[in-house]
C-alpha cells in the first residue's frame, strides 16, 4: 500500500531536515525517509553518563560564523561555545607550540599560482613537487598534513586549484571555531521539532523510479516493503552513496539512471575519516610537564597513524578525540575496533611518551570508520583534479523533478560542513517550491 505526498525527501541529515522545514513552511506535504534509526546522518552525538559534553563521532566544529548554522542556533536558543585554538605539534622529536607561519608561506604561493591553476589544474601533490624549491620542507609537510587531515583528502587526487580557492579566498581568514552547546545532535533535534513533515526511520531506499512530474520510491521500512509517491523528490544521499556502482551493497538504483550527473560525480571525491573518542580516568595531559599543556586544544604527531588529537576545551573533561583523514584513514579502514584503539593509543604515546601511561588510564573508547558506514561510504567531499564546477553540476535539478542537496552540493562556500548541508537543503527546497508554484503545484505527480 502506498500514499502520495507533494515531496519525498531521501535522508534525514542536516540537508534533509532543512529541506523538510522549508517545504513544511510552504504548506506542502512531505515524507522524509531515513535509513538509520536516528536523524543526523554524518552528525552523530552520543551522551555518556558522567561526561558533561557529548561525544561527537561525526561533525563537531562550527568553522567561522556561517549564517545558516547561527540562525538555527538562535531559533533553538542554543549558544555557540568558542573553542580555543592552541596547537602543540611533535617537531624534531619534541612537542612544541605551533604557529601559522608555514601555512602563510603556502597560502602566499597558492595566491601567486591561482591564475595558472585555473588555466590548468593539477593535484596538490604535483603542485608541491613542482614548487619544492619555493616552499620550505616544513611548509610542504604542513600542506600535506592539512590536506589529509582538515580536508580528509588524498593529496594525489585533490585539486590544487580548489584548495587554493578555499585556503586563500575571502572566507579563508581564521574566523574562529565553535561547538554548539550540547552538541550538533541537540541542534538538529531542535530542527526536527519544527519540520512539520512525516519522518520514517529505519527506511532503506532501494529504487527511485522517476519521470517528469512523478517520483516513486521503493524499499524496506522496518524490514517490510514500502512504496511512496510524490510529484518531486529531494535527494540528500551522501556523495559516497551516490558514487556506488549499480548493484553494490547499499546502492540506490535510479530508473532512469542519473547519467547526466556522472561528470559531476567524477569531479568530486569522498574524503576518508576514522574518528575515535578516548575517555580516561583523568585529563593526564593537563598535569604533564608542570601543567604546560593545560590549555592545549590540539596535539599533533604528523607521522602517527592518528596524527591529530583534540580536547573538549573550554570544558575540562578526561576526553581526547583522535582523528585520521585521507590516505592514513584509508589504509586503516576495515580494521577492528580493538586494533584502531591500539593505533590511537600508540599515536598518543608518540606525543607524550610512555611516561603518560596512556593505556593504563584508558577507561572507554568509541570508534567510527566512516568509509565502512553503509549509509555514508565516506566522510565529506572534496574537489578532484579538473573538478571545477562539479558541485554546481551535482546541485542542478533534473527535469524539474529530482532536486539535490547535501554538503557536496553547497554553492555558498560552505561545502564539507554542516552549514553547507543546511544551506543546500534550504536551496533545493526553494528551487522545488518555485517549480511547483509555476506548474500549479500539488497534483501533477500524485497518484
Amino acid at each position: 500500500m502506498s500514499r502520495s505526498y507533494d515531496v519525498l525527501i531521501i535522508g534525514a541529515g542536516a540537508a534533509g531536515l532543512a529541506a523538510a522545514a522549508e517545504v513544511a513552511r510552504a504548506g506542502r506535504t512531505a515524507l522524509v525517509l531515513e535509513a538509520r534509526d536516528r536523524i543526523g546522518g554524518r552528525v552523530w552525538s552520543l551522551e555518556e553518563p558522567g561526561l558533561p559534553v557529548p561525544i561527537e563521532l561525526g561533525a563537531e566544529f562550527i568553522h567561522g560564523r556561517p549564517p545558516a548554522t547561527f540562525s538555527l542556533l538562535r531559533k533553538a536558543g542554543i549558544s555557540a561555545i568558542d573553542a580555543p585554538f592552541v596547537r602543540w605539534s611533535v617537531q624534531g622529536g619534541k612537542l612544541r607550540l605551533r604557529g601559522d607561519g608555514f601555512l602563510a608561506e603556502v597560502q602566499k604561493l597558492l595566491r601567486q599560482q591561482l591564475a595558472a591553476l585555473k588555466r590548468k589544474d593539477i593535484s596538490v601533490e604535483a603542485f608541491l613537487a613542482r614548487h619544492r624549491h619555493a616552499l620550505s620542507a616544513p611548509a610542504r609537510a604542513l600542506a600535506r598534513m592539512r590536506v589529509q587531515g582538515y580536508e580528509a583528502a588524498d593529496p594525489a587526487r585533490a585539486s590544487a586549484c580548489a584548495i587554493a580557492e578555499d585556503w586563500c579566498g575571502e572566507g579563508a581568514a581564521d574566523a574562529g571555531h565553535y561547538r554548539p552547546r550540547g552538541g550538533y545532535g541537540a541542534l538538529l533535534a531542535s530542527l526536527l521539532g519544527g519540520i512539520g513533515a512525516e519522518l520514517r526511520l529505519r527506511t532503506v531506499v532501494r529504487v527511485v523510479r522517476w519521470k517528469p512530474g512523478s517520483v516513486e520510491v521503493e524499499g524496506t521500512s522496518r524490514g517490510k516493503p514500502f512504496l511512496a509517491k510524490a510529484a518531486r523528490a529531494i535527494i540528500t544521499l551522501p556523495l559516497g552513496v551516490l558514487k556506488l556502482l549499480p548493484g553494490a551493497p547499499g546502492a540506490v538504483r535510479f530508473t532512469p539512471p542519473l547519467d547526466e550527473k556522472q561528470p559531476a560525480l567524477d569531479g568530486l571525491a569522498c574524503g576518508t575519516v576514522i574518528k575515535a573518542a578516548l575517555r580516561f580516568r583523568a585529563a593526564f595531559w593537563e598535569e604533564l610537564d608542570g601543567g604546560r599543556y593545560r590549555d592545549a586544544t590540539f596535539f599533533q604527531s604528523p607521522r602517527a597513524a592518528f596524527p591529530t588529537f583534540w580536547t573538549a576545551l573550554p570544558a575540562r573533561v578526561p576526553l581526547l578525540i583522535a582523528w585520521a583523514g585521507g590516505p592514513k584513514a584509508a589504509r586503516m579502514s576495515g580494521a577492528t575496533k580493538p586494533e584502531l584503539v591500539r593505533r590511537a593509543v600508540t599515536s598518543l604515546e608518540s606525543i607524550f611518551g610512555e611516561r603518560a601511561r596512556i593505556e593504563d588510564q584508558l577507561e572507554a573508547a568509541w570508534v567510527h570508520d566512516w568509509q565502512r558506514d553503509p549509509f555514508a561510504r565516506g566522510a565529506y567531499s572534496y574537489v578532484a583534479v579538473g573538478g571545477q564546477g562539479a558541485r554546481e553540476a551535482l546541485a542542478a535539478p533534473l527535469q524539474d523533478t529530482l532536486f539535490f542537496a547535501g554538503e557536496a552540493t553547497d554553492l555558498e562556500g560552505e561545502a564539507t560542513t554542516v552549514a553547507g548541508a543546511l544551506q543546500s537543503g534550504t536551496r533545493a527546497a526553494r528551487e522545488l517550491l518555485r517549480i511547483a508554484a509555476r506548474r500549479g503545484g500539488r497534483d501533477s505527480g500524485r497518484a
